[in-house]
């Protein structure tokens, strides 16, 4: 069996013809010709990021794989947008972003809400852009599309404390993934503090369920700045003071709140950090200032490659993103190829005990192999890829 392409098999750039604004999409690789990967709206998202965001996603994929499931990993790709997702033309850039790739969201592109856009806002504008559904791609591979669109249309209108399904099971998979790690290193729940960048869809849930498990939430930063609490933040009315962006109320906070600047989240007393929002948020200059002693990366690509050597070097495991927030995508497609049905109970129980085995597997490969738990997970993928690739080809 010949080893995986390196290089990605599509890149389309797109330039907007009312603003100038750039957008791309990239697609690694195909399995039974589609690919999966969602779509950020983001000031300064280049095609080079792009590339590295849809390589992983051909790893989230193929890590989930079980020749068991009715879920058939797909291959990985993504779609990026130059564009601050507050700025008000942003939206009508987005709309005219997925006109422009209408064609490859038809075939073979599936995608979804990824940083500064949501599933609601996605979901109006393929609407608007004449497209049936963002992963109307995946629809041929049904073995009954209508019974499988009905049951994800009905898992998206779940909500579970006032929060939708959809919402919750990627943190879940973050919260879980740091669980494995505090168990095999024998940590206490109640004596670990957690330090979260970023409170939307997947800081947020993370937040939620590291809470509930016990864990100490100490310090939250958003656009405005980081909150923090040695004694524990009140996770849910923070969450309950978030706008669309996950930005937090100020006048929601508690007496015993201190307001830091942004980037004091890094440095917070912490045992775990979760970068949950831009990538490239821990680099050379500032790893050096992180005391805490596992990063889980719930956002894409947050620890830059040189970070992560130093990291490991003082003894700060870092739980890789491909593994770490691999859920929301394991979820959708989980729900629509009818291994789970639209119940969060079921959906909770599926996200934790895949991850519980992925992590825990992740953990004992790179034990076993003297690497980090990364390189663990890519060797993991190098071994799976041909397996997928001698049952379904390699497009």
């Amino acid at each position: 069996m010949p080893p995986a392409p390196s290089a990605p098999l599509l890149s389309v750039g797109w330039t907007d013809h009312v603003t100038g604004r750039r957008g791309h999409l990239v697609v690694d690789r195909l399995v039974r010709g589609v690919a999966s990967g969602g779509l950020r709206m983001r000031e300064g998202c280049t095609a080079e990021e792009v590339a590295g965001l849809a390589r992983g996603m051909t790893m989230k994929e193929a890590l989930h794989y079980d020749p068991r499931a009715r879920y058939v990993p797909l291959g990985g790709a993504k779609g990026g947008i130059d564009c601050d997702p507050r700025s008000p033309e942003a939206y009508g850039v987005l709309v005219r972003y997925l006109r422009a790739m209408r064609p490859y969201v038809e075939r073979f592109w599936t995608t979804g809400e990824d940083l500064g856009l949501s599933q609601d806002l996605v979901d109006r504008a393929v609407a608007e852009a004449g497209l049936v559904s963002s992963v109307q791609a995946v629809y041929p591979l049904l073995d009954d599309e209508t019974a499988a669109r009905r049951r994800l249309s009905d898992a998206f209108a779940v909500e579970v404390d006032g929060i939708g399904l959809d919402e919750l099971v990627g943190g879940l998979g973050v919260a879980e993934s740091v669980l494995v790690a505090l168990d095999r290193a024998g940590q206490e729940y109640a004596t670990t503090r957690v330090a979260i960048q970023g409170l939307g869809t997947m800081g947020g849930a993370t937040a939620r369920f590291l809470a509930r498990a016990g864990l100490r939430v100490v310090a939250v930063a958003d656009v405005l700045g980081t909150i923090v609490n040695p004694d524990g933040l009140d996770v849910e009315a923070l969450l309950a003071a978030r706008d669309a962006h996950g930005a937090v109320d100020r006048a929601a906070l508690r007496p015993a709140d201190r307001q830091e600047p942004g980037d004091a989240w890094l440095t917070a007393e912490a045992e775990v950090l979760v970068p949950a929002a831009v990538s490239y948020a821990i680099d050379a200059g500032n790893q050096g200032r992180i005391t805490a002693r596992w990063i889980a990366e719930a956002a894409n690509m947050p620890v830059l490659p040189e970070a992560e050597e130093a990291l490991r070097a003082r003894g700060v495991t870092v739980l890789p993103d491909v593994v770490v927030n691999s859920c929301t995508n394991a979820w959708w497609w989980w729900t629509l190829f009818g291994d789970i049905e639209a119940d969060a109970d079921q959906a909770f129980d599926r996200v934790r005990r895949s991850m519980r085995t992925l992590v825990g597997g992740v953990l004992d490969r790179a034990a076993a192999d003297g690497t980090s738990p990364r390189a663990a997970a890519h060797a993991l993928v190098d071994e799976r890829l041909p397996l997928i690739a001698e049952r379904y080809g390699w497009y």
